[in-house]
């Protein structure tokens, strides 16, 4: 096809995008590296510039001053948090370091818990390893799991001392305008360290000891801080 030339500047000067719908913006990430993101009191949670290793103990996380990353203390229990914002569905983003045998974890809602441990090297996985969707769990006699939770498809985890990343969709359980749940709440997908380990898991109940909790459209996250070191930093969610 022959192409007249006298049109060339006239069609050079058309955008790509003319006459297409501009793009909508997604919802906005909310940054929770800050202490004034979660709700008082906060223990022994600090801001704080970098963690390693303590040099004189594997299982406890040295800081050193600065900003950007939120650990939970020199003795690594301490208070778990909750922040300020309630969400429903929600996309969130972390990075986690722990020492040695640490224990932490990230519940959605406060009561749907994608845990955090030191799992590197495991061969056999359940819902309490790094990644898992925490088992159901009583309190009485002694604290115990009455179930396996979902375990992670494979074991992502790296060392202990060494930075992790998450990336986790969670959609709310659904109910109709009388209160009935119509629809479990599900991950809908879990990324450890860049390999996906949940994809479009329903879950019937609350996790750990809150199963028996009343559900919600709603709640606010959690972070656990009373079962050993943790640091997180680049935390940040949005609203789906």
């Amino acid at each position: 096809m022959r192409l007249h030339l006298a049109l060339l500047p006239v069609m050079l000067l058309i955008p790509p995008s003319a006459g297409l719908p501009a793009a909508e913006p997604g919802p906005p990430w909310v940054d929770l590296n800050a202490l004034d993101s979660w709700k008082s009191p906060a223990g022994a949670w600090a801001i704080v510039g970098g963690v390693r290793i303590a040099p004189d103990n594997p299982k406890l996380l040295a800081a050193e001053p600065g900003e950007g990353i939120l650990y939970n203390g020199p003795t690594g229990r301490t208070t778990n948090i909750l922040s300020n914002q309630s969400f429903g569905d929600v996309e969130l983003q972390a990075e986690f370091f722990i020492p040695k045998g640490s224990n932490s974890g990230i519940k959605f809602q406060g009561v749907y818990e994608i845990q955090i441990f030191d799992s590197h090297g495991k061969a056999k996985l359940d819902g309490s390893d790094c990644g898992g969707i925490y088992p159901r769990a009583e309190l009485l006699p002694r604290y115990h799991h009455i179930d396996e939770g979902h375990a992670p498809r494979i074991n992502a985890s790296k060392p202990a001392g060494e930075w992790q990343a998450l990336d986790i969709t969670f959609r709310a359980p659904r109910f109709d305008s009388q209160g009935k749940k119509t629809a479990n709440a599900r991950f809908e997908k879990v990324v450890l360290n860049g390999q996906v380990i949940h994809q479009d898991v329903a879950v019937e109940t609350p996790t750990g000891h809150a199963w028996h909790n009343k559900e919600q459209p709603a709640g606010p996250l959690l972070l656990q801080a009373d079962h050993g070191p943790v640091a997180f930093r680049k935390l940040r969610a949005r609203a789906l």
